[in-house]
C-alpha cells in the first residue's frame, strides 16, 4: 500500500514547531497538518523570512503538508475557537484570518487550507447564519483562486455544517473548483449512517483533506488509535481501494503531553494495519 500519513501539529503544541516537524518526520511520516497558532507559524507575527526557513525546513524533510485553521484560542484568548464566520460579531477577523492562512499556503506551497463552518450561536437565525457562511466562504474562495491554493472544508460534529449533506448544499452556493472537502474519518462515524466505504466513494473527486482518529459511541471526542471502536481495516482499505492520494493526518489534538510517544505508536498501528491489508487483499 501507498497511503501517506501525515500528523497534525495541534497534537504538539508543547513543543517548538521546528521540533516538531523534526519528530514527525523522524517517526516516518510522510507529510504534516501545519495547525498556525499562537507559537506555530501564527499568521498575524510570522514574516517572510520565517516563512523561507519553515519551507527549508520542509523541503529537508521531505515533509508534505496541509494548513489547518483550527487553533482554540488564537483569535480571543478567553472564547474557544472565537469568533467564526458565522459569528454575530467580529466575522471579519476570522475571515482575515483565513485569508492569512491562504497566503502563507502559497508561499509554503502547501497541499490546501483546511477550515470549517463555527457553531451557531442561539441569537442568530439558521437562516442567517447560513447566508454569511456563504458569502465568506465565496470571498475566501476568490482569494484563493487569485494565489492558487486550493480550500477544503471540514464538516464538524456540533457545527453548522455539521454532515456531508450540509457540506453538499454549501456546495451548491461554491461551485469553484477550489472549494473542496476534508474529510474526517471519526466524523464521518459520529454524523454518517452510511459505511465509511460509501461516503469516501461519494465524495472522492472533493476530497483533498482527510483527518484520522479512533472514536467511541458516536461521540466526538479524538482518541487514540484502538481506545475506541472503529475498524481500521475497512477504513483503510477503502482508501486503498478508490487509489487515494490525499495526506491522512492524524489529528489527535488531547494528547500533546506524550506528543512523541503518541504520535510513534500511531504510524506504527497505521503501518501495521496498512501491511496486514497489503498482505491480506480481499479474496
Amino acid at each position: 500500500m501507498n497511503l501517506s500519513f501525515g500528523y497534525n501539529t495541534n497534537g504538539f503544541a508543547h513543543h517548538k514547531l521546528e521540533d516538531a516537524l523534526e519528530i514527525i518526520a523522524d517517526c516516518g511520516y510522510r507529510g504534516v497538518a501545519l495547525t498556525l497558532d499562537n507559537y506555530h507559524c501564527n499568521p498575524f507575527m510570522t514574516e517572510a523570512a520565517d516563512l523561507a526557513r519553515l519551507k527549508q525546513l520542509l523541503g529537508k524533510l521531505r515533509l508534505r503538508m496541509v494548513i489547518e485553521t483550527g487553533a482554540q484560542y488564537l483569535l480571543h484568548p478567553q472564547q474557544r475557537r472565537h469568533p467564526t464566520l458565522i459569528s454575530a460579531e467580529n466575522r471579519q477577523i476570522r475571515l482575515e484570518f483565513l485569508r492569512r492562512a491562504v497566503d502563507i499556503a502559497a508561499e509554503l506551497e502547501a497541499e490546501c487550507v483546511s477550515f470549517w463552518s463555527g457553531v451557531a450561536e442561539a441569537n442568530v437565525p439558521e437562516h442567517q447564519a447560513w447566508d454569511w457562511l456563504v458569502t465568506a466562504c465565496m470571498q475566501l474562495t476568490e482569494h484563493a483562486k487569485r494565489r492558487g491554493v486550493q480550500l477544503a472544508f471540514e464538516p464538524v460534529p456540533g457545527m453548522l455544517v455539521d454532515d456531508t449533506a450540509k457540506f453538499e448544499v454549501l456546495k451548491k452556493h461554491i461551485t469553484s473548483a477550489r472549494f473542496g472537502l476534508t474529510l474526517d474519518v471519526g466524523h464521518v462515524f459520529c454524523t454518517e449512517n452510511n459505511p465509511f466505504r460509501q461516503v469516501y466513494g461519494k465524495f472522492t473527486s472533493l476530497i483533498r483533506n482527510i483527518h484520522i482518529e479512533d472514536i467511541r459511541d458516536r461521540k466526538h471526542d479524538h482518541l487514540m488509535f484502538g481506545e475506541g471502536e472503529l475498524d481500521f481495516t475497512a477504513v483503510l482499505r477503502a482508501l486503498h481501494n478508490n487509489k487515494c492520494t490525499t495526506l491522512i493526518n492524524v489529528e489527535l489534538p488531547r494528547d500533546g503531553h506524550r506528543a512523541p510517544d503518541v504520535a510513534r505508536r500511531a504510524i506504527q498501528f497505521l503501518n501495521a494495519t496498512s501491511q496486514k491489508i497489503a498482505l491480506n487483499p480481499p479474496g
